[in-house]
C-alpha cells in the first residue's frame, strides 16, 4: 500500500491546557506505518497564550491565525482550505480540541475504512465515538435518526466491536476520505459555529458515500452542554438573543439545516424552538434536562470559547 497523506484539522479558542492536551494525546497514538499526518490548526484570535505555547511545543504544526470571529465551523473551514492548498491529502481527520484520544483511535478508524472498502467498494467518512471521563456514557459518535409523522429525533449509536452504519455524525473525531470531499466539498459556509458537521454527513449520505461509527472508543470528551433552553427567569429579550445566537439554538442555520435535510418538519420544529423562547416555563417544569442532540438532528457541541 502506497503511503498515504492525512491532513489533521482543529480549531480552537482560549482553551489552551484542552487544546495541548488534545494534542499530546495524539502524539501519543498508534500511527500505521502508511500513513503520514500533518497537523493545520486555527487559532482564533486566543489571547490566553495558545499561539505561543503551540509555536514552542509543536513547531511542525501549520498555525493558522484567525479573527477571533470565526467559530467552530469557520475555524474548521479555514484551517481545510489551508490543507487543501498545501497538497492533495488522502483523507482529512477532522478532530475537537477538547478530545482525549485513545492510543488505538486510529487503529479503529482503519478498521472501518476495510471494513468500508469490503462491504461497500469504497472510502467514506468514519466517526469515533467518545465517552464521559467521568461516567463512561457515550457523549459523541454517530447517529441513527429516527422519525414519525410529526417527531423527527436523532439516536446516538454505543460503539460496538465492528463498524455500524449511520446517517449523522458528530466531528469530535471524524475521518472523511478524499472521495468524500470530491464529491461533497468542505463544510457549508451557512454554518457559523455547530450543525456544519452533521449537514456534512447528511449530505454525503445522500450520495450513497459510506458513512459509519467506528468499532470501540476512540477517545473522551465531556457533553457539557445541559439545558438547550433559558429558563422563565431570564429576561425576553435575552431569551431571544439567545434563540438567534450561533453558540445558542442557531435560529437561522438550524431552519436552513432542517429546509435542506427534513423540510417535512420544519413547521414543528418552528413552533417548539418559538414556545422555547416565549413560554420556557413548560420546559422548566416538565423536563430536567434537555440535550439537543438527543430531540432534534442538530448538536451544540462546540463549546468554544
Amino acid at each position: 500500500m502506497k503511503n498515504q497523506r492525512v491532513a489533521v484539522l482543529l480549531t480552537c479558542h482560549n482553551r489552551k491546557a484542552k487544546t495541548l492536551d488534545c494534542l499530546a494525546s495524539f502524539y501519543r497514538a498508534v500511527f500505521p506505518s502508511e500513513y503520514t499526518f500533518d497537523i493545520f490548526l486555527t487559532d482564533d484570535g486566543s489571547t490566553d497564550g495558545t499561539g505561543e505555547a503551540l509555536k514552542k511545543l509543536y513547531p511542525q504544526i501549520t498555525l493558522i491565525q484567525g479573527s477571533g470571529n470565526l467559530f467552530w465551523a469557520g475555524g474548521m473551514r479555514m484551517a481545510w482550505e489551508s490543507a487543501m492548498r498545501e497538497c492533495s491529502y488522502d483523507a482529512f481527520l477532522l478532530l475537537n480540541d477538547d478530545v482525549m484520544l485513545n492510543s488505538d483511535f486510529l487503529l479503529n478508524l482503519m478498521k472501518t475504512e476495510e471494513h468500508s472498502l469490503q462491504k461497500r467498494g469504497k472510502k467514506g467518512i468514519y466517526s469515533g465515538a467518545t465517552v464521559d471521563e467521568t461516567t463512561g456514557i457515550v457523549s459523541y459518535g454517530g447517529s441513527k435518526i429516527k422519525a414519525n409523522h410529526i417527531v423527527m429525533k436523532s439516536q446516538l449509536l454505543s460503539p460496538r466491536e465492528f463498524p455500524q452504519e449511520c446517517e449523522i455524525t458528530n466531528a469530535n473525531i471524524l475521518w472523511i476520505s478524499k472521495n468524500v470531499v470530491d464529491a461533497v466539498g468542505i463544510f457549508d459556509d451557512k454554518y457559523i459555529h455547530g450543525i456544519a458537521d452533521y449537514d456534512y454527513s447528511l449530505r454525503a449520505y445522500k450520495k450513497n458515500i459510506p458513512v459509519y461509527l467506528a468499532p470501540s472508543v476512540c477517545g473522551t470528551c465531556t457533553n457539557d452542554h445541559g439545558k438547550n433552553w433559558k429558563k422563565g427567569d431570564v429576561p425576553l429579550k435575552e431569551r431571544v438573543a439567545y434563540l438567534k445566537s450561533h453558540k445558542g439554538l442557531a435560529y437561522r442555520e438550524y431552519m436552513y439545516y432542517l429546509k435542506r435535510h427534513f423540510p417535512l418538519f420544519v413547521p414543528y420544529s418552528f413552533f417548539m424552538l418559538w414556545m422555547k423562547t416565549f413560554f420556557p416555563f413548560f420546559w422548566d417544569r416538565f423536563k430536567k434536562t434537555e440535550v439537543m442532540a438527543n430531540n432534534y438532528p442538530i448538536e451544540k457541541k462546540k463549546n468554544y470559547a
